[in-house]
């Protein structure tokens, strides 16, 4: 990496001035953002980080005294062409002719690789992380919450594949419960095995929808619990109709998620831990962790003083397992995570949901902790912030489906309607592809926990900040490789790369590897999306 050699190489003139191993100051040295106001040097050290490597208080102006003092005693040499002392900071110019050629070289050699191999990820050992996300409720709406988990764990999952880790991606459906009692009762009276097959996801939504409507009246309750109880109880013909409702249901999100660009390598659920929930109230109880109040309830006290301040509900006065969503009980999820650990021995483990389930996540990494589990502290759950005002012109969102088709037909209406647009071979699908990033660029360019409240018309816009944007930018940069050609230039003339236009490019491109480096450690993809918007 272009910027390695050139903060390798400030460090080591910088060790001998202060005595220091060059390996401690690389961390400390960074490339400058690009500024379209003034000129700015490409690096900088950060006095502050030097000190606290050799640990002692300072103030802002000694600081600054210390900087001007540093930068006296450095000299410019092949490399550095200037050094000057900013608040705080010693600033480095590289020399302009060797910054285009070494930024230049290390593109053509690292290809879609430029700013992976950077040494900034040399001490990060590579892992194998499980990372569960999407997550839908399988005869209920995909609503916008899991549009979001799905393209950010799709993000961070990408993100480390693409750095070198080995990622397991989990689907966790909610594929269980008293709705399976109401919705086999609903499919009896009102299901079509023709509909079932063909849009399984919106039939099943249609039923569950209708048999809700009598879900108050006491003998389709009776029913329901009768379906439910066999369904727990594993009776044959119950669990086929299930397994039905299941698999086809599956086989289409495979299909959507396609169109998305997202896959998974596994599809659990919640089915899977009904037994294994029960073997994990078991373990609670054996380690003294399960107490019952009054009302027959099992709790495990989360509280530091143990004085029942904090609690968690994992069993019903009745002694089963308590679960019906996350919000209610950890139960499953407890059984979910030993049993992964098991079967992936992974190093970390992500869940990416709604920042409403922070507190579940909290309590179950608590419990975890609580039974022995040392590996609680390498799992993190990755919350996002809620999206208001997404809707279709058919009203608001039931299926993802919706959203995809939506974002196609606004997409290609906006191309149709611009007179720039050039005949394409495939409307329909390009429609799709530019509208899709015009949907992830909107939703990737705040932090993620914050809300936001979309709009159909800023995402798709065709200047400015947006989705759209970028792939326009990237579609003529194409369009001049394909024009000019791609072949390997050896000896490139760099002297007419000096004027502040290209200068700031090549800066700009230097501190790519930090950028990544930055999404990798807090998960965010914030700082790429405006590296590229940038760009």
């Amino acid at each position: 990496m272009a910027a390695c050699s050139f903060r390798r190489s400030i460090a080591s003139q910088v060790s001998k001035v202060l005595d220091l191993p060059t390996e401690n100051l690389i961390k400390s040295i960074s490339a400058v953002p690009v500024s379209k106001k003034r000129h700015v040097a490409d690096f900088q050290l950060s006095i502050a980080s030097v000190i606290e490597n050799s640990s002692s208080d300072c103030l802002a102006q000694d600081l600054h005294l210390q900087a001007q003092q540093l930068a006296e005693r450095l000299k410019c040499d092949s490399v550095v062409s200037e050094i000057s002392a900013g608040p705080g900071t010693v600033n480095f110019t590289i020399n302009r002719e060797l910054l285009a050629k070494t930024v230049l070289q290390q593109v053509w050699k690292d290809g879609s690789e430029y700013g992976i191999k950077s040494e900034l990820f040399s001490t990060v050992p590579r892992q194998k992380a499980v990372i569960e996300f999407s997550s839908p409720n399988i005869a209920k709406k995909f609503h916008i919450g899991h549009l979001r988990s799905t393209i950010v764990g799709n993000f961070i999952a990408n993100l480390k594949v693409a750095l070198g880790h080995e990622v397991v991606r989990i689907n966790y459906l909610g594929d269980w419960g008293m709705q399976f009692g109401l919705l086999g009762v609903g499919f009896q009276s009102f299901g079509n095995e023709e509909k079932l097959k063909s849009s399984p996801l919106q039939h099943l939504f249609e039923v569950y929808v209708q048999i809700n409507k009598a879900a108050e009246d006491e003998n389709t309750k009776k029913l329901a619990k009768d379906f439910f109880r066999k369904l727990e109880e594993h009776d044959e013909q119950t669990l086929s109709i299930w397994k039905q409702f299941r698999d086809l249901s599956i086989e289409e999100y495979i299909r959507i998620y396609k169109r998305l660009g997202v896959h998974f390598d596994e599809y659990s659920g919640e089915s899977f831990y009904q037994e294994k929930a029960q073997e994990v109230l078991k373990m609670l109880e054996d380690k003294g962790l399960l107490q019952k109040t009054v009302k027959g309830t099992g709790i495990v006290d989360l509280s530091e003083k143990k004085d029942l301040s904090t609690v968690s509900t994992v069993m019903r006065s009745d002694g089963t397992s308590l679960y019906l969503t996350r919000q209610v009980s950890p139960n499953v999820d407890l059984a979910a995570a030993i049993d992964r650990m098991n079967k992936h021995s992974w190093d970390t483990m992500i869940y990416v949901t709604d920042k409403n389930q922070s507190n579940h996540f909290q309590h179950l990494f608590q419990i975890l902790k609580l039974m022995g589990y040392d590996w609680a502290e390498r799992c993190q759950h990755v919350s996002f912030g809620l999206v208001q005002g997404m809707k279709t012109r058919r009203g608001e969102v039931i299926f993802l489906e919706d959203v995809l088709n939506e974002v196609r037909s606004r997409m290609l209406q906006n191309m149709t309607s611009t007179k720039t647009t050039k005949e394409i071979q495939d409307p329909v699908e390009t429609a799709e592809k530019v509208g899709l990033a015009a949907l992830i660029i909107q939703d990737f360019r705040g932090l993620l926990s914050s809300d936001y409240q979309f709009s159909w018309d800023r995402a798709l816009q065709s200047r400015g900040d947006t989705g759209v944007f970028l792939q326009y930018t990237h579609a003529r940069l194409h369009s001049l490789e394909q024009m000019h050609g791609t072949a390997e230039l050896t000896d490139v003339n760099v002297a007419c790369l000096l004027e502040p236009d290209a200068i700031s490019v090549l800066q700009h491109l230097l501190r790519y590897d930090e950028v990544l480096y930055r999404s990798s450690q807090d998960l965010q993809p914030k700082h790429i999306v405006s590296y590229l918007l940038t760009l």
